[in-house]
């Protein structure tokens, strides 16, 4: 069989060409967050985004082993038993997929479609990687770090594990942690059950799931995740630019009630207080502004103090006198980097990275 033929993942859609069966069943596996769960300082497991590349693989937590290895001196394994006995941390950390915003797009990229609420937040509990790194004793001409999950498949004919790299700095952060709890409780099966990696600030394609080895390595990365998968390419062939740290965002939760269909949105006229949610992976967030006219004109929105949560989105607020018509609510992240989001497409071949900003269509009566 020739496995190339299986499936065209990323390719561009001909126009005006419909979602396909093929994408239906992966929106069907993978979901956003209900845009109204965003009022969560904390996101439910059950509502938190997800993507699952492969099947869900089946893992008892009494037999489960991390092995570590590559170039260090006391290659090793440990188990879940063994993270546990550790010093726990806990990190609060906003996630986000790569891909979210990639349905928007125009001409559209094939692969999971998301609109915008390929989004969660979550406090993970492990034991910080560079501890364990640590105590492997990291070689001094170690470049990489390789974490593979437990789960297998097929992508563009390529048969693999789900596997993805971290630079040795990136590894070492005092953030990133082998986890082994979301929100307080042991990892559900969608989220990794029983270990994931969580690298904060970084895209969702860095967690890796079902950790089960981790390999420092002396020379680049090149496997299909990192060399392959999350470039961004604007022409067939271009070796691209990797996707990496989360660019700013911010989401409204959608105000009034809304129609089944369209989800368009009902208001009565008068005062209404908009509130949303704003991230980075780049930069502490430092300002966010609100439009009512799908971002011809714009106003401060009020940001909530920084609760020391770095890694995780911040609330904010707006005070909106909505007269009666149609209007086009949305909002824009800024970061300390002085990037914001852009109000039109930023368009690579991938979908990756698409933080335009979010249209929410209000009707108000």
């Amino acid at each position: 069989m020739d496995l190339d033929q299986i499936s065209r993942p990323g390719r561009v859609a001909d126009t005006d060409e419909a979602i396909s069966a093929e994408e239906l069943a992966l929106a069907a596996r993978n979901h956003g967050i209900p845009l109204e769960a965003l009022r969560y300082d904390l996101t439910p497991p059950g509502l938190h985004y997800l993507l699952i590349h492969y099947d869900i693989p089946l893992a008892d937590a009494e037999t489960w082993q991390l092995a570590i290895g590559g170039r260090v001196a006391r290659p090793t394994t440990v188990t879940l038993a063994d993270l546990r006995a550790r010093p726990a941390t806990t990190v609060r950390v906003t996630m986000e997929c790569a891909g979210n915003g990639r349905a928007r797009l125009q001409p559209r990229p094939v692969s999971q479609p998301w609109l915008v609420e390929a989004v969660g937040t979550a406090e993970w509990t492990g034991v910080p990687l560079r501890d364990l790194l640590t105590d492997a004793g990291v070689d001094p001409g170690a470049v990489d770090v390789v974490f593979t999950g437990a789960d297998h498949g097929i992508e563009r004919g390529v048969e693999q594990d789900y596997q993805r790299g971290l630079s040795l700095a990136d590894a070492m952060a005092p953030e990133v942690l082998v986890a082994y709890a979301m929100n307080g409780q042991p990892l559900p099966p969608q989220h990794g059950h029983p270990v994931r990696l969580v690298a904060p600030g970084w895209y969702g394609m860095a967690h890796v799931k079902w950790l089960r080895d981790i390999t420092v390595t002396d020379t680049p990365f090149t496997g299909y995740q990192n060399a392959v998968a999350y470039r961004l390419r604007h022409q067939p062939g271009d070796d691209g630019d990797p996707v990496t740290r989360i660019r700013p965002r911010a989401l409204l939760v959608p105000p009034g009630f809304p129609d089944f269909m369209s989800r368009t949105r009902v208001v009565d006229a008068g005062v209404h207080l908009l509130e949303g949610r704003a991230w980075s992976g780049q930069a502490p967030v430092t300002a966010v502004e609100v439009s009512a006219d799908g971002g011809r004109t714009w106003a401060a929105a009020d940001l909530e103090p920084d609760t020391g949560h770095r890694w995780a989105w911040r609330r904010f607020t707006h005070r909106w006198s909505a007269a009666p018509g149609r209007h086009q609510l949305t909002a824009r992240a800024h970061d300390a980097t002085g990037a914001a989001q852009p109000v039109g497409q930023d368009w690579n071949r991938g979908g990756f990275a698409n933080n335009a900003v979010q249209l929410v269509d209000v009707v108000c009566r």
